[in-house]
């Protein structure tokens, strides 16, 4: 796994919360173990795009950040099943604010995000 050499700057609550939440999926791995997936299975069927590699480094990250706790049943074979911490909960309400947000303005998102992969005049498929 990566190991990171330079310590990061960590100078206001916005450098401290990139840092946790610093990944591509982990705001959607928080929100989807909320709503109860919590083997990894499932959340790799909920993120289809993420690798079970990164998946599981996000995981650990969340794990190490004590956002995540991970419990491994001595069972064949071997279940495991994340839940968040009490910490954990408490980034819910944000996430949920973050996706009523997106989900206000999501026309115009749309168009913002979609107008780099356009030529020209060429309007994205809807």
């Amino acid at each position: 796994m990566y190991e990171r050499k330079i310590i990061p700057q960590l100078n206001c609550g916005l450098d401290l919360v990139g840092e946790v939440l610093y990944g591509k999926w982990k705001i959607r791995i928080l929100w989807f173990i909320h709503e109860g997936f919590k083997r990894p299975g499932e959340l790799q069927r909920k993120i289809p795009d993420a690798s079970r590699r990164v998946l599981n480094i996000q995981l650990k990250e969340l794990e190490d950040h004590e956002l995540v706790t991970r419990k491994i049943y001595p069972v064949m074979p071997p279940k495991v099943e994340y839940d968040l911490t009490d910490f954990g909960k408490t980034l819910i309400p944000l996430i949920q604010a973050i996706g009523l947000w997106g989900d206000e303005h999501q026309e115009h998102l749309k168009k913002v995000i979609l107008k780099q992969f356009t030529h020209g005049d060429q309007q994205p498929e809807d």
